[in-house]
């Protein structure tokens, strides 16, 4: 029987109760593949930033047996350059390569204790300022949902959470396993790392023509070419009224949607179908196979047939 990969949430004071119950709730929803455990630096009962305080079963020494540790945010109104009282104790007691991850106000964490320094890194745009101030030897990038580094994965706040540990999952288990864990927490299966975060954007008035039923309209025929007249078009409107009002809604452009979705849909037919390269670039809109290769590479850095070699056969059995 393969052993189960450990994840180890560790919760510090004044830890947010929604980011730290996300870890349970995703990777739980895979009980033959992740054994989840909540710990404290002390084992003891940990403050939240609501009105009460949570029991955790754990204490620091199971952070020593993680495949994955996973720190959720605190309020930020807590926050403090230096690491909090014995934390950088129990970090180091982490094992070579286990993945460390955070959400959130997480990553102050992970800076302060020095395992972000020369890395690429994210967190919630709002601390994005006093991030760079405390930590300039960060590559920090606020504008995005999460950052992928290998061995150290940050994401930005709340919902982002969601996002990084499916997308730990699709690593893990491929897409098919990913969306099955996205359905049984009736949450979209995908929003990629890259996408921006949802700062200020101006809120459309609610009469405003959005572009909802365009992209609904564009993922039904990604397998045709979809010029961006022909989207402004179906939406009914000008060029640029339609770039500015999808960039406001989705947060990218529409090229940028356009090849994610393509990607994605790609992986997808990857990952459950024989289907040859070239074959698969026809479907989901891609002028070649080479065309694919490219926007795969780039996406995830592997080509079609080593992506279909890690992930062919990791699909859960209805």
């Amino acid at each position: 029987m393969t052993a189960l990969h450990r994840v180890v949430v560790l919760a510090l004071d004044w830890v947010y109760p929604f980011e730290l119950g996300i870890p349970s709730r995703v990777f739980g929803a895979l009980q033959d593949r992740y054994e989840v455990l909540t710990c404290s630096v002390d084992g003891g009962p940990v403050a939240t930033n609501a009105d009460y305080s949570v029991t955790v079963g754990h204490g620091p020494e199971v952070l020593a047996t993680a495949d994955t540790v996973l720190l959720p945010p605190f309020d930020i109104s807590r926050l403090s350059r230096e690491l909090p009282p014995h934390v950088g104790e129990v970090l180091a007691t982490v094992r070579p390569g286990a993945r460390i991850v955070s959400i959130c106000t997480g990553a102050f964490v992970l800076a302060a204790a020095g395992l972000l320094d020369g890395r690429p890194a994210t967190t919630h745009w709002a601390v994005a300022d006093v991030f760079r101030s405390w930590y300039p030897e960060v590559a920090l990038d606020p504008d995005v949902l999460f950052v992928d580094d290998g061995d150290v994965l940050t994401s930005a706040g709340a919902a982002s959470g969601v996002d990084v540990c499916l997308h730990l999952v699709r690593r893990d288990h491929g897409a098919a396993v990913a969306n099955h864990v996205a359905r049984a927490c009736v949450v979209p299966p995908w929003r990629d790392g890259g996408q921006a975060q949802y700062i200020e954007y101006p809120v459309p008035p609610a009469a405003a023509h959005g572009t909802s039923a365009t992209r609904q309209w564009a993922l039904e025929n990604l397998h045709e070419p979809l010029t961006l007249t022909e989207l402004a078009g179906h939406a009914r409107m000008s060029l640029r009224t339609f770039a500015r009002r999808f960039n406001e809604e989705v947060g990218t452009s529409p090229g940028r949607w356009l090849i994610q979705q393509r990607v994605y849909r790609a992986r997808h037919l990857l990952e459950t179908t024989d289907l040859a390269v070239d074959d698969i670039a026809g479907q989901v809109g891609f002028a070649t196979g080479t065309s694919l290769r490219e926007h795969l590479h780039a996406a995830i850095g592997v080509s079609p047939l080593a992506y279909r070699r890690t992930f062919r056969g990791t699909a859960p059995t209805a």
